[in-house]
């Protein structure tokens, strides 16, 4: 299933999406869930009903419908990992900008988390206020994004694959010079708007090998990144357990995954995003994250 977050009527509305996708039930006016986080929480009881409110409710059209984040504001930060991509490892290495690069072959022993806080989440469409980097140094990250279904620590005879609802896509906005200035990573992607997040969720039982997926962004329509979700340096589980071994997973936790080579400071001279220009996500599974810079 494909569930989104939409606007209608200046209210919050959760939905799921036909199989051609043109269409859509309004979960929220049928009852079954004001939010995304309460249908994940609720998943197991409300599949069946949903599956036949698919099959038998009122639709409506996908035209024109204003997309919203898929969890609008999430109950805490989001997780991310750094330097996930061989390739995107070494060009983020090369370019100096890596506080902890002594060379420009900087592949990590062991998963670098960080986070992005809530404030950072917007939609698809949604503008990229590139103003609040005073150093005109914005970049993207085409990330896949992982979604938490079930709370707990994952202790070491758990499936990590188990905890998870579904997956989404994330562009992890970037100030490269204010993650160089302050030697970490917070102040440089926590910026308002720099977490663009959609346009669904898709349920893990509908992709059966996320492995084989890719990922693509295009800037201006020119193709910048195009990698395989498979060439993880540390793959999903490894990440679940990772954070999840001793941090309690929160249903509705977000993870995101890592970007691959082809961001813009792996270009000499770096390629920053500008007023103007559109950035083009895409997970073939999942679907387009579109977002303008403002």
């Amino acid at each position: 299933m494909k569930f989104i977050t939409f606007l209608r009527n200046d209210a919050e509305h959760l939905g799921v999406l036909t199989a051609d996708e043109k269409e859509f039930v309004d979960l929220s006016e049928a009852g079954i869930a004001p939010r995304m986080i309460d249908m994940i929480k609720g998943f197991d009881f409300l599949r069946e009903p949903i599956a036949r409110l698919i099959a038998n409710g009122s639709r409506h059209s996908t035209s024109g419908l204003k997309l919203l984040a898929p969890i609008r504001t999430p109950s805490r930060n989001i997780f991310c990992i750094g330097k996930n991509y061989y390739e995107h490892a070494t060009e983020f290495g090369s370019s100096g900008f890596d506080s902890g690069s002594v060379g420009g072959n900087e592949v990590p022993e062991y998963p670098i988390i960080f986070s992005k806080p809530p404030s950072a989440v917007v939609g698809p469409h949604a503008g990229i206020a590139s103003a609040l980097d005073p150093y005109s140094s914005v970049d993207y990250e085409a990330e896949l994004a992982v979604i938490i279904g079930r709370s707990g620590r994952v202790a070491a005879a758990d499936d990590p694959m188990s905890f998870i609802f579904g997956y989404t896509i994330i562009n992890d906005v970037t100030s490269r010079e204010l993650q160089k200035r302050h030697k970490q990573w917070l102040l440089g992607k926590g910026i308002d708007t720099f977490a663009p997040m959609g346009p669904c969720i898709v349920t893990a039982d509908e992709i059966a090998d996320i492995g084989a997926q890719t990922i693509q962004l295009w800037v201006n329509g020119e193709l910048r990144q195009s990698a395989s979700i498979g060439q993880l340096i540390f793959d999903i589980p490894t990440l679940i357990r990772t954070i999840g071994s001793s941090i309690t997973l929160q249903t509705g936790d977000i993870i995101a995954t890592g970007t691959p080579a082809g961001v813009g400071i792996g270009y000499k001279p770096p390629r920053y995003l500008v007023p103007g220009d559109r950035i083009r996500i895409e997970v073939p599974a999942i679907g387009i994250l579109e977002n303008n810079v403002l």
